[in-house]
């Protein structure tokens, strides 16, 4: 009888003395989880909305070549740097096509193409230009992952990239300028490299995500900025030098962590939507770092955009609560990148 009830008793406990092993990061705790991806998602964008400023400074010193290869080997080294003395061990070989496509979207076709925009165009008109990156990263997301969302999430995100066109558009005289095609192919390689990270992310620390991408890209960046110092002119000023800095350590390396972790714990298509903010905090650094004036159609864009962003986060979280057809007790993971 003893011998019967024995062996079922330890099948029982057992696993409650060992614990499943899990593969793959924790989930996010509901709503705690879901605020902190929200708070670091807008910590990275308030870290990117000073990118363009950064870089109107850094070209003020340094060509175009010289900014964005300066910044990727100052970058690279901080990464390279911070993974050895953690002694953090190199990525699994599945993870890396996806790490290459953050390094050729975020790491180095992104702030190439809107350096050489930046030559022709203000920064004002360049970030109202790339307020499109939250619908192209979520189109993205969404063709790569089979994600779905609600029709007033899609209507509002098209709504905002709707506005933001409208206010390039009006900014420029009614036609775009050279530099938009530069600015245009920036969207669509970074929203892919956005994509990428943040599922990644969900693998991996964020900043280990853009680490290794970073440092992926230094066989090429180091003799490329040796190569740009040598054929550009180079007259170092405290803005260049700043400038250079925070695009190196503030939108290249930091940003970008503290954007992927907030990705991998709220999605891909929700983060991106709290870029469409990231224009108007643009606009605001224009004018108080560089000096640039603004017309009357700024705030009202800025109130537009703002109503956007509240109807997509909202109908992102009215998803996530609701149950799925096929699951009869309502229960609906929470959404990944």
């Amino acid at each position: 009888m003893s011998g019967g009830t024995e062996p079922r008793t330890a099948a029982r406990t057992a696993p409650r003395a060992s614990g499943p092993a899990r593969s793959g990061p924790l989930p996010p705790a509901g709503h705690r989880g879901g605020l902190v991806g929200t708070v670091l998602a807008a910590l990275g964008v308030a870290a990117f909305s000073l990118t363009f400023p950064a870089t109107a400074w850094g070209l003020e010193g340094l060509g175009p070549w010289s900014v964005v290869t300066g910044r990727l080997v100052l970058a690279g080294a901080v990464a390279g740097g911070t993974l050895a003395v953690l002694r953090v061990r190199p990525p699994a070989r599945r993870h890396w096509p996806g790490l290459l496509v953050v390094a050729a979207g975020v790491v180095v076709g992104f702030p190439l193409l809107t350096t050489l925009a930046l030559q022709t165009s203000t920064t004002s008109h360049a970030a109202v230009v790339v307020g499109l990156l939250p619908l192209t990263t979520a189109a993205y997301a969404a063709v790569r992952t089979g994600a779905r969302h609600s029709r007033r999430f899609w209507v509002a995100a098209l709504a905002g990239a709707a506005v933001i066109v409208a206010f390039a558009v009006q900014q420029s005289g009614g036609a775009l300028t050279g530099g938009d095609l530069y600015l245009f192919g920036a969207l669509l390689i970074c929203a892919a490299g956005y994509a990428e990270g943040g599922k990644l992310a969900g693998h991996m620390p964020g900043w280990q995500v853009i680490g290794w991408a970073l440092v992926a890209c230094l066989p090429l960046s180091v003799p490329g900025a040796a190569l740009a110092l040598t054929a550009e002119p180079v007259h170092l000023g405290a803005h260049a030098v700043a400038g250079l800095l925070w695009l190196a350590l503030g939108s290249q390396f930091l940003g970008l962590v503290v954007w992927y972790r907030g990705m991998a714990a709220i999605g891909v298509a929700r983060a991106s939507q709290l870029q469409l903010a990231q224009p108007l905090l643009t606009l605001v650094w224009s004018v108080l770092l560089l000096g640039e004036h603004l017309t009357w159609a700024a705030p009202a864009a800025a109130a537009a955009v703002l109503v956007c962003i509240g109807v997509t986060q909202r109908a992102s979280a009215a998803a996530k609560r609701a149950p799925k057809a096929s699951d009869p007790a309502g229960a609906n993971p929470e959404e990944r990148p």
